[in-house]
């Protein structure tokens, strides 16, 4: 459901008015929800079900809740549009209980709906955001996998290497082992989608990826050997390219096909300007390295908007239209 107080209900309601909803439940609070079919208007039933196999008998027009036990009880005098530490502590159990379900083979993916880090802190929840929160629970008692984010879109698809950091312990964060590992998790992931040959093309951390280390030297003693190590492995990786231009290289646009078909960058900015750029209503996020499917809307809970029904769900229909393409797949 993600954060109570932001967009997400209002979109996830609206996506349960198309045909396309079929087969998904909703993991949240039944009130909260009939709050956010009121918000769109016109004629919507909300159901709580008892199981997710139950959402797959609801009639048209009707949102099946999968209630989650435990979120706080007055979660619907939380106000949209306004920071609430129940709203982040709800949203958080509803992770859980979504993680706990994919687990036990009992969803086929899971579509999370925006959530807000101030919230999430607010209510003492020790991670900073989705992606962070999913590792640790998928390997509850053991060392988390690797894990990383995938910003795409029908013309781009970027991978991070470093996700939420300040910029300054991003770059601390940029090493010959985790550039590394991206491109691994990269080459597995694309080819679990069905590529049989991905074709990645690594960014440099500097402009012009370091000019021969007058800009830095990152390229030559991190990342440029990362990526001969990959493709010493059998993965065709090729850079560090200069992350001002490849971008543009790797574009599919007006059906010609880029020259890679991911793109590695070095920090969240650098891999998610070029894809929000083409339209944050068709990217998606995708976290790679679960061990099951997640995709999530490439935009935030929007609060300036929570509340009023003008929430566009596009980005939301690209989530669940990726989540089904890439579980059937898988």
């Amino acid at each position: 459901m993600g954060d109570a107080c932001g967009i997400g209900p209002e979109i996830i309601a609206r996506l349960f008015r198309d045909p396309r909803s079929a087969g998904c439940v909703v993991l949240g609070d039944v009130e909260v929800m009939r709050r956010a079919a009121g918000f769109i208007g016109g004629m919507l039933a909300v159901a709580r079900v008892d199981s997710p196999a139950d959402a797959l008998r609801a009639p048209p027009n009707c949102v099946p809740v999968l209630q989650v036990e435990g979120l706080p009880a007055d979660l619907l005098a939380a106000a949209p549009g306004h920071v609430d530490a129940r709203a982040g502590a709800a949203a958080a159990a509803c992770i859980a209980r979504a993680v706990e379900l994919a687990l036990a083979g009992e969803i086929a993916a899971l579509v999370t709906a925006p959530l807000h880090k101030e919230a999430l802190a607010a209510a003492g929840v020790g991670y900073p955001g989705h992606t962070e929160m999913l590792q640790a629970l998928c390997a509850p008692g053991r060392e988390p996998p690797p894990v990383r984010m995938m910003l795409a879109n029908d013309e781009l698809r970027t991978v991070l290497v470093t996700i939420h950091l300040s910029l300054r312990r991003a770059i601390d964060a940029v090493t010959f082992d985790a550039v590394l590992q991206t491109i691994r998790i990269a080459q597995r992931s694309a080819l679990a989608w069905g590529l049989r040959a991905p074709r990645i093309a690594v960014a440099g951390l500097n402009p012009h990826a370091g000019e021969g280390g007058l800009f830095g030297d990152e390229e030559a003693r991190i990342i440029g050997p990362a990526v001969a190590a990959a493709h010493a492995e059998g993965i065709d990786a090729r850079g560090p390219f200069a992350p001002d231009t490849v971008f543009m290289r790797a574009r599919d646009a007006a059906g010609h096909p880029g020259e890679f078909d991911i793109v590695i960058a070095m920090t969240h900015d650098h891999g998610l300007i070029p894809v929000k750029y083409l339209g944050v209503a068709h990217g998606v996020n995708v976290t790679l390295g679960l061990p099951f499917v997640r995709t999530s809307p490439d935009h935030g809970t929007a609060f300036d908007i929570a509340g009023t029904g003008r929430a566009d769900p596009s980005s939301l229909f690209a989530a669940l239209r990726m989540a089904r393409q890439l579980t059937a797949q898988a």
